[in-house]
């Protein structure tokens, strides 16, 4: 049985005025002395207490003022994750303005986009590449920006690396608390806080106005749910995601609200040492990150010998069926506690170490995570809940904790309303609900309709009010014989193999499924060395061996398993390169560019197709 429409009550009230700004304020004044974050200083990590963070925020909201930023301006924050950003992101709050974040991967088109769609009059970089790429959108002497024709309104860029927060606080030395104090009493709960901009995996990217009600709405449905019951004083958070990501930065307020303490990291290939170091209490990721942690111990098992590698995958196998008994009503049986009680002792407390050994649970969003992925972490003792999203709704719309059911989302976030409507798209509605698309009318009304946002997503609701994500609607394959594709899945279940980096699935009026892949480089490196195949083969000459496609037919074999022998994968093509951000093939957290991709590599998707099979 399934439901049209599922509701959770809120268990909050958001009063007039209300912000995250203030919430976090109030949290300041009740525990001034509480850690609320760790930074890096003079080559040591320093606490930094709640009355100190507050106090540097007014610092640089004074400087914000004092450089001429106006009640309602937007302001550029185009950085790594840092605690630079989140002091910043808080003072532009307390300046009155409207952060505009940008993810510091951005290519200079999409830069240059936002600058100009946001009418951004300050723009606040971490480098100096990142300054040199909104350069010539600053105004000249004359009021016109160095670009011919660009109705950028940008006045002036500041630099987090050449000490932006040291000028802005020395600029507004003169002021006094006071004109901060009024600039925080006129925003309006529902003001614009926020133009979040859309990945852009269908075309150019929208401006998504995000008020101080719907960030508020998001953080407070996520500390009132048992999820948020992690965020406490005295528990710890690794906050690494890009922050320019909504559920990255959503979580990242939730945390400075609540009295938590959290520290940065951008360094994707350190994070594990990091993990170490901090030893957090919560850890949120995207599914590639949770992917990597679970390879990164298959190869080292694999390294430490051919015994090492057979316990790790036997370990597997326990972990996963561990995990899938506790959601029968007899549970684990007693061989298997029995095995799972040996391998905690051999590989899964060494893994749990690895990730600092103080994780209670993990969050996932961004896209779908394998259910095999889920149960083999549920299985090593570090259970990952997974969301459900948009940029459109400030992040989580729904999210798996109490009752956890492997394969859904979860029942709706608190003050939250989802619905499926006859052709199976959902429906959201609720405080978390953005106000429209910037300058983009038609895009609003084709996105928005009597307070629900149509999602695009296509999915089902279960008796138990959990939801279940089908598919994406602008994705679904439609075979030349008239079968409806979800792409989604098949290419999630792939994605988990540890050969394959990326995957997207093709078949739009073919006659049959085919798929592109890439090979991750590292499973790629310890592959030749396995089989004996020089280490300076190309990707294009290793595609072709009979052995490694072998493997791949087997992971193809085994997605097949799962749909009908309509939407069987047929044959697949492996490109020379891995997709990259870089080349604007994937977005910035890891999602295919669909178009792109089937643009650039047109010739590969043909030649899938060139022989029937």
């Amino acid at each position: 049985m399934t439901l049209q429409e599922a509701h959770t009550p809120a268990k909050f009230e958001i009063e007039d005025g209300e912000t995250c700004l203030t919430r976090m304020m109030a949290t300041a004044k009740a525990r001034p002395h509480g850690v609320m974050f760790t930074r890096p200083a003079s080559y040591e990590w320093v606490n930094v207490t709640a009355k100190q963070f507050v106090e540097e925020v007014y610092a640089v909201a004074k400087g914000l003022i004092a450089a001429g930023v106006e009640q309602g301006d937007r302001v550029v924050l185009l950085s790594n994750t840092r605690y630079e950003w989140s002091l910043l992101d808080f003072a532009i709050w307390a300046a009155g303005a409207a952060s505009v974040p940008i993810y510091p991967s951005s290519s200079l088109s999409q830069i240059q986009w936002i600058v100009e769609d946001s009418g951004a009059v300050l723009a606040i970089t971490e480098s100096r590449e990142h300054s040199e790429l909104v350069a010539h959108l600053k105004l000249q002497d004359d009021g016109k920006p160095a670009l011919k024709n660009s109705p950028s309104q940008l006045r002036r860029i500041l630099e987090i690396n050449s000490s932006a927060i040291d000028t802005l606080m020395f600029e507004g030395r003169e002021l006094s608390n006071d004109v901060v104090d009024a600039r925080i009493a006129a925003t309006k709960t529902d003001d614009l806080a926020s133009l979040v901009y859309t990945s852009g995996t269908t075309g150019r990217p929208k401006g998504c106005m995000l008020t101080h009600r719907n960030w508020l709405a998001e953080t407070l449905g996520l500390l009132t749910n048992p999820i948020g019951g992690i965020a406490v004083p005295g528990n710890h958070v690794l906050t690494f995601l890009p922050l320019a990501h909504v559920l990255a930065r959503a979580v990242s307020l939730a945390v400075a609200m609540s009295g938590a303490s959290q520290n940065h990291w951008s360094d994707f290939s350190t994070i594990t040492i990091e993990f170490q170091r901090s030893r957090p209490n919560l850890i949120l990721g995207v599914p590639r990150v949770f992917e990597k942690v679970r390879n990164g111990a298959a190869a080292k098992a694999k390294d430490g010998g051919a015994v090492k590698g057979a316990i790790f995958r036997e370990s597997e196998k326990v972990a996963i069926e561990y995990s899938r008994a506790l959601d029968t009503a007899e549970g684990p049986d007693r061989v298997l506690r029995a095995k799972h009680k040996l391998f905690d002792r051999l590989v899964y407390s060494t893994i749990r170490e690895a990730m600092g050994g103080e994780v209670k649970y993990c969050i996932t969003g961004g896209s779908a995570m394998s259910h095999d992925l889920l149960h083999w972490f549920r299985g090593i003792g570090v259970t990952i809940y997974e969301g459900y999203g948009l940029t459109e709704v400030a992040a989580a719309a729904a999210v798996d904790f109490e009752n956890q059911k492997i394969g859904t989302v979860g029942p709706p976030l608190e003050g939250t309303t989802i619905r499926v409507n006859d052709d199976g798209e959902i429906l959201i509605k609720g405080d978390i609900v953005f106000k429209g698309y910037w300058n983009n009318p038609e895009a609003t009304a084709e996105s928005l309709a009597d307070g629900w946002y149509n999602t695009g997503d296509l999915g089902e609701i279960m008796d138990s009010g959990h939801v279940v994500i089908t598919g994406r609607k602008k994705d679904l394959i439609v075979t030349a014989g008239g079968k409806n594709v979800s792409p989604g899945p098949m290419e999630d279940m792939l994605r988990a193999h540890p050969l394959i980096s990326q995957a997207m699935v093709v078949g739009d009026g073919k006659p049959f499924i085919g798929v592109l892949l890439t090979l991750d480089e590292d499973a790629l490196k310890r592959w030749k060395a396995e089989h004996n195949i020089p280490a300076n083969r190309t990707m294009k000459e290793v595609a072709t061996d009979a052995t490694l496609r072998a493997e791949i037919q087997d992971a193809i074999n085994q997605v097949n398993t799962t749909v009908s022998h309509a939407e069987a994968i047929k044959k697949f093509f492996i490109l020379e390169s891995d997709l990259t951000e870089e080349d604007n093939e994937l977005t910035p957290t890891m999602k295919v560019k669909r178009y792109v991709v089937a643009q650039r590599y047109a010739a590969a998707i043909d030649q899938i197709y060139s022989s029937e099979k």
